[in-house]
């Protein structure tokens, strides 16, 4: 299957989802994500706030702000995503291809370290991944690479193997349930 084939099988299976497994899914893998060694390490999370059928991430990001972290969520601005700061995770707005955003434009986050979580459509167990299409992340990550990475997906998201290419930054942990 190539990528887009793969693309559209995922997506297929993602919209077939009912609310309450994407729920029930979401939070295992919160359970999973707090006692992950990288959850633990971070002092700061950046997170991304669920589109359609994605893993239900806020609960996630309210918990990270009440046990200390930092949190930031993407922002796109033309070819480029940055991410921002958010103590307010209700302050968002629809933005590119609607996903939701920040309202504000700042404060920019600035954490070289922090744990960022990766969307994406299919994940395999060495780390690699198949986006969305945009490259905003493989190209966030090839500008700031010593962000440690980790990806929240549901197993069917899992597969043995993906074809890859040079541009492709594999993630460091997949989490599934």
């Amino acid at each position: 299957m190539d990528k887009k084939e793969l693309r559209r099988f995922i997506r297929e299976k993602k919209r077939a989802m009912t609310e309450a497994e994407i729920q029930a899914r979401s939070a295992k893998l919160a359970g999973l994500f707090f006692q992950s060694e990288a959850y633990q390490k971070a002092k700061t999370i950046y997170g991304y706030l669920p589109y359609n059928q994605e893993v239900r991430t806020v609960p996630m990001l309210e918990q990270a702000l009440r046990d200390g972290k930092r949190v930031a969520v993407p922002k796109v601005y033309g070819e480029e995503m940055k991410f921002l700061f958010l103590d307010d995770l209700s302050r968002v707005e629809k933005g590119y291809c609607g996903i939701p955003e920040p309202i504000d434009d700042g404060p920019p986050a600035d954490d070289e370290t922090a744990l960022v979580l990766m969307p994406g459509l299919a994940f395999d167990l060495q780390g690699h991944r198949i986006g969305y299409g945009g490259g905003f992340y493989d190209r966030f990550l090839a500008a700031e690479p010593n962000h440690p990475t980790l990806a929240l997906c549901y197993d069917f998201q899992l597969l043995p193997a993906l074809e890859t290419e040079a541009h492709d930054i594999p993630v460091d942990y997949v989490l599934w349930a």
